[in-house]
């Protein structure tokens, strides 16, 4: 398995969706605090594919 670099548009889109979810498990926001965690995973799994799949 060859792993690669995500590009830097992933990598800050994946930052972005964490920093929402961990945001929303510290501050009660009405439409994310329900899912603060899946973002957090939903965040972690775009990072991964960005790093297994090439020019993502």
């Amino acid at each position: 398995m060859k792993l690669s670099a995500p590009r830097q548009i992933t990598f800050w889109i994946a930052v972005v969706v964490a920093v929402l979810g961990v945001l929303a498990g510290l501050v009660t926001i009405p439409v994310l605090s329900g899912i603060a965690f899946w973002l957090v995973v939903i965040a972690f799994v775009i990072l991964v594919v960005g790093n297994l799949a090439e020019g993502i």
